[in-house]
């Protein structure tokens, strides 16, 4: 398709809305599959870092399909079930940044994806990036790791970088010099469905029809799409060992900034933007702007902002004599982003930027409660009888959040939420990656998915900025006095049963709701009992307004039956 072509989303939806894997264009560098249709015993082992992150999440399916076996590699491996391949892979935990664990977990493997870095994570991101880096690189010599490949950042020669584009490029350095071959693939934007960099482009451009800007919007720019970014990390495995080097990877367009806002608009059916450039606004004071318009909260805003002021433009497209362009060439800005809008309104975008942890966010579960002895737990538990099977009552809670919302006093969620983005959380804007199913992680609003058990189970952690440590806990239960056949009637045993929706059918059945909070020090006492007064209209509110969704649900499921019999 011709990127000149000019169809608003929604009209025309691109054809290759789920393509086929970039593997197809790769014949003659890939293992390919085995006649099961899966990585061959033999087959090339590859080690994925990042995996829970925006690019790392999309390679280990590509890879896989290219017919390599993979080790995903993460500190927290139960946080990946759910992935749909999560059983396809070797999933070992390790921290990178640990000599011992990371280097138990390369042991074995052909080739190592560093896709590892510390945006917007605090002052100390450049020595831990430096850490981590050499940590890995040491690892992959010691165990005798054939190839490195790094995902880093486009940056022009001769020029002071921002912080995180020199860190960027340090790790690059750090990962050259380790005496292993390596493959460093250095991009500007990345366009896609979830990106930082697309989110920020998007609701600018739709939010604001008219704006001031920096002067940097006159930078040119070679952004490059997702898809060919998963092209070269699959093709760059296969590289001869003799090539040792950083290549420049983007797409077919150089654009300004400016640009780049004004063919979103007309691509996505919007009025000509009215963009004024002003020579006042600082990275500093843009990022603060752009976090209060977008999702994207200002600790990852900013180092997006640096690198822009920057023209980062390809000097050279020596990739191509190792993994050669795709028969169609490199996707075009405006297909990239047709591609991108088209899976955002199909609800069908894999992985987002907010997939990796809040910075600063705390990360600790919810503790067993014996580990609570001697400190303070506060907890606001409610329990309703709803008269809606348990299918029906799952189907509202775990598709809270997002556009949706929270089902209770809406102005007070607003509130809240914009008090967290002011003090430098992530507020509500983050939002949901999928509408109606959620996977371990997944980031919503400014909460994180610690626990799920489908239809059973949902456990939210708060990433908001508190004194202390909270969560929020939605349980689908059985009756007490209903018949043992259907109390039984579940998947495993003990802690790890999970009811099984399609089987337990009967109405009614219990919400459970527990709101927890654990303080730190007299600031968190003190904000405790400053909102307990509230908790009665908003966890109150919200059990009731779920618990009537889901008797909607099932009156509406049982009327289409009774129409359709």
């Amino acid at each position: 398709m011709s990127d000149s072509t000019d169809v608003p989303p929604g009209t025309a939806p691109e054809p290759d809305l789920a393509p086929e894997p970039v593997a197809r264009t790769l014949d003659g560098l890939v293992p390919g599959l085995g006649p099961d249709g899966r990585p061959r015993p033999d087959a090339p082992l590859v080690a994925v870092t990042g995996v829970t992150g925006y690019v790392g999440g999309r390679l280990v399916p590509e890879l896989l399909a290219a017919g390599y076996r993979v080790r995903a590699l993460a500190r927290h491996p139960d946080r990946l079930r759910g992935r749909p391949w999560y059983d396809d892979v070797e999933v070992v935990a390790a921290d990178a940044a640990e000599p011992e664990q990371i280097r138990a977990a390369l042991a074995g493997t052909d080739v190592a994806y560093y896709l590892i870095h510390s945006l917007g994570t605090g002052r100390t991101f450049e020595e831990r990036d430096r850490h981590t880096a050499q940590t890995f690189a040491d690892a992959a010599r010691a165990t005798g790791v054939g190839r490195i490949v790094y995902l880093g950042g486009l940056s022009p020669q001769g020029e002071t970088l921002s912080p995180h584009l020199a860190s960027r490029t340090e790790v690059g350095e750090i990962l050259l010099a380790s005496g292993v071959p390596t493959t460093v693939l250095r991009a500007a934007v990345i366009l896609g469905s979830g990106s930082a960099s697309f989110e920020m482009m998007r609701y600018l451009t739709e939010r604001l029809p008219a704006m001031t800007v920096p002067k940097w919007v006159s930078n040119r720019i070679q952004p490059i799409a997702i898809r060919d970014v998963l092209r070269y990390l699959v093709g760059s495995a296969a590289m001869p060992p003799d090539v040792s080097r950083a290549f420049d990877i983007g797409g077919p367009d150089v654009l300004t900034y400016r640009e780049m806002m004004q063919r979103y608009a007309r691509i996505a059916g919007l009025p000509r933007r009215i963009i004024v450039p002003v020579p006042v606004l600082s990275p500093r004071l843009s990022s603060l702007w752009v976090s209060l318009v977008t999702p994207v909260p200002g600790g990852l805003a900013r180092p997006l902002v640096e690198s822009l002021v920057h023209e980062v433009v390809c000097d050279e497209h020596d990739v191509a004599a190792l993994v050669p362009d795709p028969p169609g060439g490199l996707v075009g800005f405006d297909r990239a982003v047709r591609l991108a809008l088209a899976r955002v309104q199909g609800a069908s975008v894999s992985t987002r930027w907010s997939s990796a942890a809040a910075p600063g966010a705390p990360s600790d579960p919810l503790p067993s409660d014996p580990e609570w002895a001697g400190g303070s737990l506060y907890v606001d538990e409610r329990r309703v009888l709803v008269d809606a099977s348990p299918a029906a009552l799952w189907r509202v809670v775990e598709a809270v959040g997002g556009e949706r919302g929270w089902y209770s006093w809406e102005l007070a969620w607003r509130a809240r939420g914009l008090v967290d983005r002011v003090v430098g959380g992530p507020g509500l804007r983050r939002g949901r990656r999928d509408p109606a199913r959620l996977l371990i992680d997944d980031a919503v609003d400014f909460w994180r998915v610690e626990q799920i058990e489908p239809g059973r189970v949902l456990r939210l952690r708060a990433e908001m900025r508190l004194p202390g440590l909270a969560w929020l806990e939605l349980r689908v239960e059985p009756v007490e006095d209903v018949d043992a056949d259907t109390r039984d009637d579940r998947v495993g045993s003990g802690d790890d049963a999970t009811w099984d929706p399609a089987a337990w059918r009967r109405a009614p059945v219990v919400f459970a709701q527990r709101a927890l909070f654990h303080p730190h020090g007299l600031a968190g006492q003190l904000y405790w009992w400053a909102v307990y007064p509230f908790h009665g209209v908003v966890f109150g509110g919200m059990q009731r307004n779920v618990a009537r969704a889901a008797e909607r649900a099932e009156r509406a499921r049982s009327d289409l039956r009774r129409d359709g019999g």
